[in-house]
């Protein structure tokens, strides 16, 4: 056993437990599980349950007092932290998160060390907060649900929603990306950017029953139609989730320009992603998720149409009123398919004389991300490809804390500032905030100061955003 003792062994932090309850439900004593309306992991005791409840709702009545515009966000315990979120009035929703573990031996025995610090409450309010944007997107509000089927709906709802959302919540790879859930953009020129415009136009007339668009390439975002709020939510359930269920081996990634002038109707590679699979079955499922948008006002209830031709994807989405029918669908398939496979062809086209021009591109040395609050535009050069399961972060844990620190000093004012942190060997973080921008770089090089790495990003500022901020 004494060999044994020197083995450290990391436990990333995992979800405990996830609760949502309105206190309203249950006033009086006796009746404090009617409470309660999703409690994962459901096999607790249902006292256990019901303590747990109470703890939270006494924490956050006890914590009003002292600020009663802003309840608690979060409690930090030894071996946990618990974040709150009250969405929508009187509703509550509680996630437990464990704290990362060392685990030592010591005479045989295994020691357990929580890391009480590690965890960003940031970053884990975020990831709560999308977990209710998630659910309104699919199922709209939770008042909605009280009125049309009173508490019986609504937890059916969050049943059949977060049984399988939160197997797919990663909590070990959450970041800042988390924070800014924003949205990545295509880059494109002016040209092939109107002829998107007008693809669609056109189809918005020709489908008439289209109520709004989204356009994506490559999955980025290169046009919608919905608010801004509506599709960052939309924007992640596609990236992680709808696209790569869908990933096509045969095509991934790689569009070989199609020439518009062979003759007749082309063969197109247009594909339902939700709704029909096979156009040619009479019998064949019109079904396509429904989503709420405009919650706030209109409170509007959509179709998603989603079709794809090669890396080009469209979003059309029509009135929950109006049912799809086989014909509807196999008109969008002949008008959209053709058309929308040329233009895929087209923006690769361009995108690849984009790349020739400005040349292939050394491993700079340092690694950046950029975020942008006016419109949502998020850029990394610190992730990988997202996987649908996991963004993978190509640096160390302990430098994207670092900027997640960063990040939570620069929302506390409302000022432009600029920190630059000296991090482990050779490695420097450096954070800028100007006017509603953020970027976020991390250098690495040798025997450098302060005022070598200022010049770096500068010089960073103006090759890749062309000057277009930090007021120096």
């Amino acid at each position: 056993a004494a060999g044994a003792a020197g083995q450290e062994k990391q436990l990333a932090p995992t979800l405990l437990s996830f609760f949502i309850y309105n206190p309203k439900l249950g006033p009086k004593e006796g009746e404090e599980e009617k409470k309660i309306l999703f409690y994962h992991p459901n096999e607790v005791e249902k006292n256990e349950k019901i303590r747990n409840v109470g703890l939270c709702e006494a924490i956050v009545q006890f914590t009003r007092t002292f600020s009663p515009t802003k309840p608690a966000k979060s409690l930090h315990t030894q071996k946990n932290r618990q974040f709150f979120h009250e969405p929508e009035e009187n509703f509550w929703m509680v996630m437990v998160v464990r704290n990362p573990i060392i685990e030592k031996h010591k005479d045989g025995k295994p020691v357990y060390e929580y890391q009480e610090e590690e965890l960003l409450d940031k970053v884990y309010s975020s990831v709560l907060q999308q977990c209710y944007s998630m659910y309104k997107l699919f199922n709209g509000t939770f008042l909605k649900a009280m009125e049309d089927g009173g508490v019986k709906l609504l937890k059916e709802r969050l049943e059949k929603f977060f049984h399988r959302y939160l197997q797919t919540l990663h909590l070990q790879s959450c970041d800042l990306l988390d924070v800014f859930c924003g949205i990545s953009f295509f880059p494109l020129d002016k040209m092939t950017y109107l002829k998107i415009q007008s693809f669609i136009n056109r189809m918005e007339e020709s489908l008439s029953i289209v109520k709004y668009t989204a356009f994506l390439y490559n999955d980025q975002l290169i046009w919608s139609g919905l608010e801004q709020d509506d599709m960052r939510i939309l924007y992640k359930y596609l990236t992680t989730s709808l696209f790569p269920r869908h990933m096509e081996p045969e095509l991934a990634g790689r569009d070989s320009p199609i020439r518009a002038e062979m003759p007749g109707n082309l063969q197109h590679y247009g594909r339902f992603l939700t709704g029909p699979l096979n156009l040619n079955d009479p019998e064949t499922k019109c079904r396509f998720p429904k989503i709420f948008v405009n919650t706030d006002d209109t409170y509007e209830e959509l179709h998603l149409i989603v079709y794809k031709a090669m890396s080009a994807a469209v979003c059309f989405m029509i009135d929950a009123s109006i049912p799809p029918t086989l014909e509807f669908c196999r008109k969008l398939d002949s008008i959209v398919g053709p058309q929308l496979t040329v233009l895929a062809s087209d923006i690769c086209e361009q995108y690849n004389i984009n790349k020739r021009i400005s040349g292939a591109e050394k491993e700079p040395q340092f690694k950046f991300i950029y975020f942008n609050h006016m419109n949502l535009a998020e850029k990394s050069t610190i992730h990988m490809r997202k996987t649908p399961s996991v963004s993978l972060a190509s640096v160390h844990p302990d430098l994207m804390k670092i900027l997640g620190d960063i990040n939570s000093d620069f929302s506390r004012v409302d000022e432009d500032e600029e920190i630059i942190v000296k991090a482990m060997s050779d490695y420097w973080v450096v954070g800028k905030k100007s006017d509603q921008r953020e970027l976020y770089v991390i250098l690495n090089q040798k025997n450098v100061n302060l005022i070598e790495v200022n010049e770096e990003v500068k010089k960073l500022c103006a090759t890749q955003f062309n000057n277009i901020f930090f007021l120096d």
